[in-house]
């Protein structure tokens, strides 16, 4: 992380969970749960700074005084709130203004209620049941049931939710019971049909995958059958190579022959001369 904007929200973050620690400890509560992911992220922050110094160095060896001057101005700044976080993460000094204000002002109200010291209200944590009513013709005429909206209208639990995507249960708000089951048997038809379109290109996909093995099948036999014709045509020339050197040891010898006939001749030649 050599990004100056990225570490002065990453301090932020950092700022964020030391508030939070110190405000459960002020409520009695469990307030070194956090420990291990701010630690961590102190450890992140030392090693973007780390990065951002090599990277000005690299930049002033390049020329690049621009972008070096920017980094260098934003070193001092972010080193001092490293220290200081990391001071008052290990009880070596108190909060202050340098861990206490946010870098983005658009985290002020974030700040604003990590240091607030006001318990949350119990009110706010209890949970309200409505008694369910037995369905009958007459609930159906009347219209949407009070409890159904009251069901409807509270927000639904979701691991990770999506501001703005309404779910099912968010679009079935304000239905009466015909409503609902109408809506609901739309949903499994939507549904059935998604799962039969899948059933299609999965069936396509496994007749494809079979072509596709019957196809290498065929190119392994077609190997197969170039390498027998292969080893054959390799035999054959093994044994045109062998004929070829007899022949020519053969020819080698001949020539030998010849010319000690000729030697002996000359000789003959040559004595019946001298007599």
């Amino acid at each position: 992380m050599s990004n100056s904007n990225a570490l002065f929200l990453l301090s932020d973050h950092i700022k964020l969970s030391l508030l939070e620690r110190q405000r459960a400890k002020t409520l009695n509560l469990d307030g070194d749960a956090q420990d291990g992911q701010i630690s961590r992220s102190l450890e992140q922050f030392k090693d973007g700074l780390d990065a951002l110094e090599a990277e000005q160095n690299r930049l002033e060896e390049a020329g690049d005084e621009d972008k070096a001057l920017v980094i260098s101005d934003a070193l001092p700044t972010l080193q001092k709130q490293y220290d200081a976080l990391t001071s008052q993460f290990h009880g070596f000094s108190a909060t202050s203004a340098t861990t206490t204000t946010p870098n983005d002002p658009a985290l002020a109200d974030d700040f604003a209620q990590a240091k607030s010291t006001k318990p949350v209200s119990k009110a706010n944590k209890s949970v309200r049941f409505s008694s369910p009513r037995a369905s009958s013709d007459a609930d159906l005429e009347a219209g949407p049931d009070p409890s159904r909206a009251n069901l409807f209208n509270s927000a639904p639990y979701r691991d990770d939710p999506s501001d703005g995507t309404a779910g099912y249960r968010d679009e079935a708000a304000n239905m009466d019971n015909v409503q609902v089951h109408a809506y609901h048997q739309q949903i499994m038809a939507e549904q059935d049909e998604q799962l039969d379109a899948l059933g299609q290109s999965i069936g396509r996909q496994r007749e494809l995958s079979m072509m596709i093995g019957d196809e290498l099948d065929d190119h392994v036999a077609m190997l197969d059958e170039t390498e027998r014709v292969v080893d054959r045509h390799q035999s054959r020339l093994d044994r045109g190579r062998k004929q070829i050197g007899k022949i020519a040891r053969a020819a080698n010898e001949n020539k030998s022959m010849v010319t000690i006939v000729v030697l002996i001749v000359i000789l003959v030649l040559l004595i019946a001369i001298t007599k």
